[in-house]
C-alpha cells in the first residue's frame, strides 16, 4: 500500500470553495469572491487601464490567488488541484477584468493551461469580445535545451512577471505594450528547481512520487514533473553549485548585470535551510561580479508539503527596477 499524508480539510469536493472562501474573508480588504468563483480586487483599478487575468490549477498557494490586488492582477480563475479552469471559466474572468483598456490573459505553459486559454480566446471571438490576448510564460531551464525556450515549462520564476507585469498595467493603457513588457521581464528569467521529497494529493492523500531519503533530483517541475534526473542528496553549497552555473549561462548571465533572486519554498523548506542556500548564492553572484538588486525568499509558489526550492534570476535594468518598486498589495505581495 502506498504512504498517505495526514491533510486537514472537509470533504475533498469542497476543498477550492472553502479555500477560496476562507481566502476572500482573511483578506477582504484586498480581493473579493464573485457569485461564480472568480477572486477579483476588492478596489478595482481605474477605467482606461488593462486587466490582468491568471488561470491556474490550485494546490500552488499563494500563487495565484496572493497575487491578486493594487499593482497585480484583477482577476484569477482558480481551477482544482492541479487542473487548469476550463475555458468557460477563463471567459467569465476575462469579463470581470474589462476596464476598457483590452484584457491581457497570462498563461503558464502547461498543455491543459494553454489548451484552455486558447479555446477562451476563440469563445470570446465568438461573442464578439474585443481586445484579448494572451502571452504564453515559461521559465524553467531543464524542461528544454537553449533555442527551444518556447517549450519550456512555467515554474516559480514567472512571479517576477506577476508583480512587474502588474506595476505596468498599472500605468498602462495598452494592451499591446502590455503584452511585450510581460515578453520582456519573461525573456529575461530564468530557473531552476529542485526535490527532497514529494507531496501528497490533497484529494486522496496520496503521495504522487516515491523518492528514495538519499536521492534528490534537480529540474523538477512544480507538479512533480520529471527534471534532469536523480542524484545522491549533497551539502546546501554543493547543490547550488550545481544549479547555478546552468542558470547563468543559458540567459546568459554576465559580469556587470543587475539581477533580482528569488529562492522559492516549494511547501516544507525551514528558512533556515533557504538562508543557508542563498548565502552561497551571493557568494557565488558576487565572485561573477554579478549585482543582486533585490532578494526574495519564501513561499510564493508552493507544491503542497514538497520538500525543495526554486533558484531563480531575473535580470533587471532600471525600467525593470522601477517597476518591482512600484506599490503592490496582495495577501502574499504587501507594500508595508
Amino acid at each position: 500500500m502506498s504512504a498517505r499524508k495526514k491533510k486537514l480539510i472537509n470533504q475533498p469536493e469542497n476543498i477550492l470553495n472553502e479555500m477560496l472562501s476562507g481566502f476572500t474573508q482573511a483578506y477582504s480588504d484586498i480581493v473579493k469572491l464573485t457569485d461564480n468563483g472568480l477572486v477579483v480586487r476588492a478596489q478595482p483599478k481605474a477605467q482606461g487601464k488593462v486587466g490582468l487575468v491568471i488561470g491556474n490549477g490550485s494546490g500552488h498557494e499563494p500563487a495565484m490567488i496572493g497575487l491578486i490586488g493594487e499593482g497585480l492582477f484583477d482577476v484569477n480563475v482558480a481551477g482544482e488541484i492541479f487542473t487548469a479552469p476550463g475555458p468557460e471559466r477563463i471567459v467569465e474572468g476575462i469579463k470581470a477584468a474589462d476596464h476598457g483598456a483590452g484584457v491581457l490573459v497570462c498563461v503558464s505553459h502547461h498543455a491543459g493551461d494553454l489548451m484552455n486559454a486558447e479555446m477562451a480566446l476563440e469563445l470570446c471571438e465568438m461573442e464578439d469580445i474585443d481586445n484579448v490576448d494572451m502571452v504564453i510564460l515559461y521559465d524553467d531551464i531543464s524542461s528544454a535545451p537553449k533555442g527551444s525556450e518556447p517549450e519550456r515549462r512555467g515554474t516559480a520564476g514567472l512571479f517576477f512577471v506577476w508583480k512587474m507585469l502588474g506595476a505596468y498595467a498599472e500605468q498602462s493603457g495598452d494592451l499591446a505594450a502590455t503584452k511585450a513588457m510581460a515578453e520582456k521581464i519573461r525573456d529575461n528569467t530564468r530557473t531552476l528547481a529542485m526535490a527532497l521529497t514529494s507531496c501528497a494529493s490533497p484529494i486522496t492523500r496520496e503521495i504522487m512520487f516515491e523518492m528514495p531519503d538519499d536521492e534528490m533530483e534537480i529540474g523538477m517541475g512544480v507538479h512533480g514533473e520529471m527534471g534532469m534526473g536523480r542524484q545522491k542528496v549533497v551539502s546546501a553549497d554543493e547543490t547550488i553549485d550545481l544549479m547555478l552555473p546552468p542558470i547563468l549561462e543559458d540567459l546568459p548571465f554576465q559580469s556587470g548585470d543587475e539581477v533580482i533572486v528569488m529562492l522559492n519554498n516549494s511547501g516544507s523548506m525551514t528558512l533556515m535551510e533557504l538562508y543557508i542556500l542563498y548565502n552561497r548564492v551571493a557568494q557565488k553572484l558576487d565572485e561573477a561580479s554579478i549585482k543582486v538588486y533585490k532578494s526574495w525568499i519564501g513561499p510564493y509558489a508552493t507544491t503542497q508539503e514538497m520538500a525543495g526550492f526554486a533558484l531563480s534570476l531575473c535580470k533587471v535594468d532600471d525600467e525593470l527596477k522601477g517597476l518591482w518598486d512600484a506599490p503592490a498589495n496582495g495577501a502574499s505581495v504587501k507594500q508595508l
